[in-house]
């Protein structure tokens, strides 16, 4: 068997296999095209959920009690209800133009896993057609209830490319005659994105390790010295992370990110002058928070073949989220850091209420 086909298969046998504990915090999708323009997209979801027309997040054992007392008749209808509701719920278009595919269950009667809860109908729905002969771009759109979805698309000589779509969205567009170049430049895009998006407005512990380095001192050059060393630092990290070079513990990661917010918070109440070790303090504290942006780049995942491409735009995506939180910051108070009333009025209690917002968080994770 060739490999690309086998990839292909065990792709497709992934998703299809029933899904244990699968977290539907997010919706995960899976595409195939084929040589003859055929596509097949497995979507991950609660089938029963659907069916009976309760929230996809409902509870598992109420589902489960509803679907086992349906009748032949009804579970006929709750079945035909499922495909209705998932098209309403998802968009398969090509180039813009809306298709309307095949919707099939092939979960269907097989035996949960393990420990999974028991299901009827399945986890995956699966949708498939025909692109198409001329057509340039795939999208798919998905109601807001799926959530955030993680699509991941194969093609027929087996490249990979994944796209992170916000909830409520349609997908950026897959070419589908793609030359490297427009896919790179797709894949700039959206890992920027994703990274300015990981700080503003979704990062709130690393945006007040940020204030804490702008509270410290307003004056630009101690406070370029401060977040050049924290970029250095979390890019060094985030990188070798990624590569599979250096990996700790997740609750110790993000518990030790809690514990430098709280730090700076506390040397900024007992000090108003920036100490000749800050910046190797905060290259230290910025290693941490680099893997802290590691783990989240490793759940959205790197498209195969622009793996230095998506690291690169991702670090550069959570700079200028950093750069606009520093700028927000100079605008708002920056302007006010020569007044006498300043620390009093602003560093203090600022930096007070910074410093419990780390320690909370530090004991939340580090009791799990």
């Amino acid at each position: 068997m060739v490999p690309t086909l086998q990839r292909l298969l065990i792709a497709y046998a992934l998703l299809c296999s029933p899904l244990a504990g699968h977290d539907f915090s997010f919706t995960q999708a899976l595409v195939v095209f084929d040589a003859d323009g055929g596509y097949r997209i497995d979507i991950s979801i609660d089938v029963d959920a659907l069916a009976l027309g309760l929230p996809l997040d409902a509870d598992s054992a109420l589902v489960s009690e509803r679907m086992e007392a349906l009748d032949p008749t009804a579970l006929e209808r709750a079945v035909e209800s499922a495909r209705d509701a998932l098209r309403r719920k998802t968009q398969v278009l090509f180039d813009g133009e809306a298709q309307a595919p095949e919707i099939a269950f092939p979960n269907r009667g097989a035996a949960p896993e393990p420990d999974a809860p028991p299901t009827l109908l399945g986890t995956v729905a699966q949708l498939s057609g025909q692109a198409p002969a001329d057509a340039r771009n795939f999208f798919l759109g998905a109601d807001e209830e799926l959530k955030n979805v993680h699509l991941t698309i194969f093609d027929v000589r087996g490249n990979e490319t994944r796209i992170v779509t916000p909830a409520g969205e349609t997908s950026e567009p897959y070419p589908l005659r793609a030359e490297s170049a427009a896919r790179s430049r797709g894949v700039f895009a959206q890992y920027t994105g994703l990274g300015f998006e990981h700080i503003l407005p979704k990062g709130l512990d690393h945006i007040l390790f940020v204030i804490g380095l702008f509270l410290t001192s307003a004056r630009l050059k101690p406070l370029l010295i401060q977040v050049t060393s924290f970029t250095a630092a979390h890019s060094i990290s985030l990188a070798l992370s990624t590569l599979g070079v250096v990996a700790l513990p997740s609750r110790f990661v993000e518990t030790m990110i809690a514990v430098s917010i709280a730090w700076i918070a506390a040397e900024n109440l007992l000090s108003d002058q920036v100490a000749r070790w800050r910046p190797a303090l905060v290259f230290a504290f910025g290693l941490l928070h680099g893997l802290g942006f590691a783990g989240v780049l490793g759940e959205l995942g790197l498209p195969q073949g622009e793996f230095l491409t998506a690291l690169f735009s991702f670090n550069l995506g959570v700079e200028l989220g950093q750069l606009a939180v520093v700028g927000l910051a100079l605008i708002t108070v920056g302007r006010f850091s020569s007044l006498g009333w300043y620390r009093r009025a602003v560093v203090v209690p600022a930096s007070a209420a910074i410093g419990l917002a780390g320690l909370y968080w530090a004991f939340e994770r580090a009791l799990g």
